[in-house]
């Protein structure tokens, strides 16, 4: 080795030989050198682009939201168009009726009967029995108003008595809840004489009063059944508006006719209808037999 290297200072000069014999040695630190070099620049350039991929992922997910709330202000514009494209039709067919449109925003956990609350109250003029319509049809009453919320009963309740015709035979009768009934999302039609000429198919409307309007859309006969008595029939009712489904629904705040008594009452029942009929039977009786007795 030293042979050689004293050789090539001979042959190459001294000035050279000791540039080469400097590089020799410092080409490993050089190398060592480069190498940390680029390993920092591509820590830093790496830590650059991280940041720059960070700033992209928000930016990203702040379009994605954007374009989220656009999506969610779209399907409420579109839901509201539907629900007043529904309101319209009805108000061209009722112009005397007016309307506050409500939201389903709780269900009565409680309530065999489907009982829900709505969004709005007293404050947006909504009052106790008040009807609730859907664009299928009737679905119950307010029950109880609060300034901003009102809690609506439903027309599979017993407690619910409406007056009611069949659009077919014009048979009159009464539309009330009941227990076995409102599990299979069904009502009945009481009350209807034993001679009606009612059928499965038939359409059954409101017949009208001081709490509902006349023509309102019930429901149809699935069944024509006698009552226990004997004396009467009452009809299964099958009801248009979906309790279990409503999201959007209308309450009838005004319409023509509205409070005035004609003997529809929200409390009223069939058997108390039957002793006000059987009470005047009896003052009848009296009377004629005191004018007998005379």
């Amino acid at each position: 080795m030293c042979a050689f290297m004293l050789r090539a200072a001979y042959t190459e000069g001294i000035a050279i030989f000791t540039q080469r014999a400097i590089g020799a040695i410092a080409y490993p630190f050089q190398k060592v050198a480069a190498e940390i070099s680029s390993g920092v620049n591509n820590m830093l350039q790496g830590h650059l682009r991280t940041e720059q991929l960070r700033e992209e992922n928000e930016q990203l997910k702040e379009e994605v939201r954007q374009l989220r709330d656009q999506m969610v202000d779209y399907e409420s514009i579109k839901n509201e168009n539907q629900l007043y494209q529904k309101f319209l039709d009805i108000k061209e067919q009722n112009s005397d009726f007016e309307f506050c449109p409500a939201m389903v925003i709780g269900r009565d956990a409680n309530s065999q009967f489907g009982s829900f609350i709505i969004d709005k109250g007293s404050l947006q003029g909504v009052d106790k029995r008040d009807p609730v319509i859907t664009s299928d049809g009737l679905i119950g009453v307010i029950e109880e108003v609060g300034l901003t919320y009102s809690r609506v009963i439903t027309i599979y309740d017993p407690s619910l008595n409406i007056g009611a015709y069949i659009s077919r035979t014009r048979d009159t009768g009464i539309v009330v809840g009941a227990v076995d009934l409102a599990q299979e999302g069904q009502c009945k039609m009481t009350y209807l004489p034993r001679d009606s000429g009612a059928a499965i198919g038939d359409m059954i409307l409101t017949s009208g009063g001081n709490i509902f309007p006349k023509g309102l859309k019930i429901g149809t006969i699935k069944e024509i059944r006698q009552e226990d008595h004997g004396v009467s029939l009452y009809a299964v009712v099958e009801p248009f508006a979906s309790v279990n489904d409503a999201k959007d629904v209308f309450v009838i705040t005004s319409f023509e006719g509205q409070g005035i008594l004609i003997g529809e009452d929200l409390g009223q029942t069939g058997e108390k209808q039957s002793e006000s009929s059987a009470d005047s039977n009896a003052a009848e009786e009296d009377s004629s037999s005191v004018e007998a007795g005379q």
